[in-house]
């Protein structure tokens, strides 16, 4: 077998077996960037329902379905999984943010990257009907504990 660092170019999930099993959380954010008038629409509902209420759903299944997406990521036996969207019509932005949990040999960043990605791009599939210049910007990890790397939190 060649070392731990891949040089031979296979792709692999590292061996995580013997690492001891902890709390992981970790917070991401993603922003859907648009105008003041399709974040109104969007708060006021379309005749699918709730956009809003649909991102969350949407951000519970991304944190779900990241080993399906992601071909390094462990399934991880998450927890609990909380996503917020928060609008903000003046600005023309909705923040989504994305917590997860879990009890396991790997962290779940890419859980909550993922969860927030994901909302966000439900949000935008509704927002496109009112602003096709609408985007996803800023996802990133805001801050995780557990593991070995310990804590980190972003620079505001």
């Amino acid at each position: 077998m060649s070392d731990q660092r891949g040089a031979d170019g296979i792709t692999r999930i590292v061996e995580v077996g013997a690492k001891p099993e902890t709390d992981r959380v970790a917070v991401a954010e993603a922003f859907l960037v648009t105008t003041s008038e399709a974040v109104a629409e969007l708060v006021a509902g379309t005749r699918k329902g709730s956009p809003l209420e649909s991102a969350k759903l949407a951000g519970v299944i991304g944190v779900k379905r990241t080993p399906d997406l992601l071909p390094h990521c462990h399934p991880v036996r998450v927890t609990g999984a909380d996503v917020a969207v928060e609008p903000d019509v003046a600005t023309g932005r909705i923040r989504v943010e994305a917590t997860v949990r879990a009890h396991d040999r790997t962290g779940v960043e890419m859980e909550a990257l993922t969860a927030a990605a994901v909302a966000a791009l439900s949000l935008y599939d509704t927002a496109k009907a009112f602003d096709r210049s609408a985007q996803v910007d800023g996802v990133r990890l805001l801050r995780k504990s557990g593991g070995k790397s310990g804590d980190y939190e972003a620079t505001p």
